[in-house]
């Protein structure tokens, strides 16, 4: 298992998350249903799909249900269906802190 951080972009996960936040992920750890995690999305009709910050749900016949928080944004299990589990890179930890790191750098 490590660490890593992933960034919010869109506005799929509002309220929970705004575009531009940053999340500390856990890399390899398991999943859990009704929390957010990192996961690569199906393609689509117009080729591959960016990686997203998705909750997952359930799970649904060996797969993993998908939801946005704001579903009148994003895409999520409702249009997508349930994801193979191979497909969840990492589980959420927590949002860091909104200040750069060049904020950081300078008030050293």
């Amino acid at each position: 298992m490590r660490l890593g951080v992933a960034v919010v972009r869109g506005r799929s996960m509002l309220p929970t998350y705004r575009d531009g936040d940053r999340l500390l992920v856990l890399h390899g750890g398991r999943v859990v249903p009704g929390r957010v995690h990192v996961v690569d999305l199906p393609p689509g009709p117009h080729g591959p799909r960016p990686v997203a910050v998705k909750r997952i749900s359930r799970r649904d016949g060996g797969r993993w249900w998908l939801d946005s928080d704001n579903p009148r944004e994003g895409v999520d299990s409702w249009t997508l269906g349930a994801i193979e589990p191979v497909a969840v890179r990492a589980r959420v930890l927590l949002r860091l802190p909104r200040r750069s790191f060049r904020d950081l750098v300078h008030h050293r």
